[in-house]
């Protein structure tokens, strides 16, 4: 039982100094391959198709300032003032899940940067657990600004395709920074299922979809520079003036 506990004991104290090694590394050095890219590949190759992967490191200074401002509109509006955990979008998908409506979920942005930056996907509550240590360890080291920047990189938007400026190539044929505020808002409608929705052949539902994000950028302010504050007065019941 002593020789078990202290296997045990070095499993844990191995487990969180990698684990903080790895969040403190990739506060500054990019994040070239993720989980997930590495798991499409094995099924690109299960399913007999040729490897698909394109994926595009660059800075935020290379991506249009549109971008993010379309990322909160769709995904997470309350970024800037959270930290990493929206209780407000939590209690709210529960009230309309018990109520038997169509399921919504409540992933923060930060939520899934520290999934697809170091776990797999999944519903499981293991894989969860896991997900809420490393966001909280991403929002006690990175800023908001390395979280967006990483999240821009690394998120899936398209078959085989990771990162603004690699969608920006395939389906628009330009630079992530060159990217026009409709087609900044295009790319996030797909954000719910990148594999379903396809930003370069939209449909009626997504140019809908696309439309209902610009009008929510209208209420976001443009995404802060590194340094830069949000004012916590500018917003209004979760949303931004």
């Amino acid at each position: 039982m002593k020789k078990l506990r202290n296997i045990l004991r070095w499993v844990v104290v191995l487990f969180f100094s990698t684990t903080i090694l790895a969040v403190v590394a990739y506060r500054f050095i990019p994040v070239y391959i993720t989980p997930l890219m590495v798991i499409r590949c094995f099924q690109q190759v299960a399913d007999g198709e040729s490897i698909k992967l394109h994926h595009h490191w660059v800075p935020m200074s290379e991506i249009s300032e549109h971008m993010p401002v379309a990322v909160m509109a769709s995904e997470d509006q309350r970024f800037l003032l959270h930290h990493g955990f929206d209780f407000n979008a939590i209690q709210k998908a529960a009230k309309n899940n018990a109520k038997g409506k169509k399921v919504h979920g409540a992933s923060t942005i930060s939520q899934q940067t520290a999934k697809n930056v170091f776990l797999w996907p999944g519903r499981s509550w293991v894989r969860k657990g896991f997900e809420a240590y490393f966001t909280f360890l991403i929002e006690l080291v990175w800023s908001k600004q390395r979280i967006m920047e990483v999240y821009l990189n690394s998120i899936e938007m398209g078959d085989g395709i990771y990162g603004v400026d690699a969608v920006a190539e395939y389906h628009f044929d330009k630079k992530g920074k060159d990217l026009f505020r409709e087609e900044c808002a295009l790319i996030a409608a797909t954000l719910p299922n990148p594999i379903k929705f396809d930003s370069a052949h939209p449909s009626a539902y997504m140019k809908k979809r696309r439309r209902q994000i610009e009008h929510e950028m209208k209420f976001i302010p443009t995404f802060p520079k590194e340094g830069e504050d949000v004012d916590p007065k500018t917003v209004v019941g979760g949303a931004y003036k």
